[in-house]
């Protein structure tokens, strides 16, 4: 049995391997790991307190993929319910003939099973740091004037932080039946265009788990992953035969192909179905963490790096 995670993950390994220790799955493991995440109001990120969109407005994103049966299920934009994971999952196991739920459908869904809805998503302090980022760019003068019929495309573009374009949490797990499971959740770029959906909802894009093979997932540049399918094409080239980090290093240099002007900082991790691990980053100090069952605690280990020449390269947070 083990678990990995970005370095966020931290605040959720301990539940998430005591779930496998008491025989549980690979799925609950994955789940309850990625809930402490997004319950954490110091991780602005994932979850609650996450920075908003241009709008001010906090739009959430999530996915889990069953390796034992390739099921999965995705919610993006939606708002008020700060456990996209969990709804995320409901998708997929209520057998909705849907994989992805987005914006007002996927807010419906999640009233409909019962879902944990907060009436507030944003400290007052995140606020704040909004309408000082929007004035301070120059993009808008008086945040209060924005509306739902203001012109954002120029605003997005100058607004846009390359320390807070990505957000993201991770976790893989192997429970004692050798099944995995993986899950993906995140707030997405800050301040983005009302509506922006990243690689974390979409499965072969930001994640994906194989029992056969083993599994990835990704934080980061998200056009990125979702242009070039980096989490399935890790889990295709273990498929090929490759030991994991040779996979993982081959999906990263795939995105060297990729042109345009939003190339920057990309990372993902990946574990093998023999519980062999890797992770990958464009930043020489990113880490993940790693826990087996017969370990006290995590540990941090650190990424190996694929430089990826762009623009915003190096410079995105390594493992948010």
């Amino acid at each position: 049995m083990i678990i990995i995670a970005s370095h966020n993950g931290a605040i959720g390994m301990d539940a998430a391997m005591q779930v496998l220790t008491s025989g549980g799955s690979a799925l609950d493991a994955v789940e309850i790991g990625t809930r402490l995440v997004e319950a954490n109001p110091a991780d602005h990120s994932v979850g609650y307190n996450g920075y908003p969109n241009i709008l001010g407005e906090l739009e959430l994103d999530a996915s889990i993929m069953d390796g034992r049966t390739l099921d999965s299920g995705a919610v993006a934009l939606m708002r008020g319910f700060p456990y996209a994971i969990s709804v995320a999952r409901q998708v997929m196991e209520r057998r909705l003939p849907h994989v992805l739920l987005a914006g007002a459908g996927a807010e419906r869904f999640a009233r409909e099973i019962d879902a944990e809805a907060w009436q507030t998503m944003l400290s007052d302090d995140i606020v704040a740091l909004w309408r000082r980022r929007l004035r301070e760019s120059g993009s808008v003068p008086d945040p209060s004037e924005l509306d739902a019929d203001a012109p954002l495309i120029d605003a997005v573009s100058i607004a846009t932080d390359p320390e807070r374009v990505t957000g993201t949490v991770n976790f893989i797990a192997i429970d004692s039946n050798g099944d995995i499971a993986s899950a993906v959740s995140t707030s997405g770029w800050a301040w983005k265009y009302p509506g922006r959906i990243g690689d974390s909802p979409i499965i072969g894009a930001g994640n994906y788990a194989d029992n056969r093979y083993g599994a990835c997932a990704c934080t980061g540049m998200g056009e990125m992953a979702i242009r070039a399918c980096t989490a399935y094409s890790v889990v295709a080239y273990l498929k090929a035969g490759m030991p994991v980090e040779t996979a993982a290093r081959r999906a990263m240099q795939d995105l060297r192909d990729l042109g345009g002007d939003y190339i920057g900082g990309m990372n993902l991790i990946a574990l093998d179905r023999e519980g062999n691990h890797a992770g990958m980053s464009t930043r020489a100090d990113a880490t993940y963490l790693m826990r087996r069952a017969d370990m006290e605690r995590h540990v941090e280990l650190e990424r190996q790096v694929v430089e990826i020449p762009g623009r915003w390269a190096g410079r995105t947070s390594p493992g948010n």
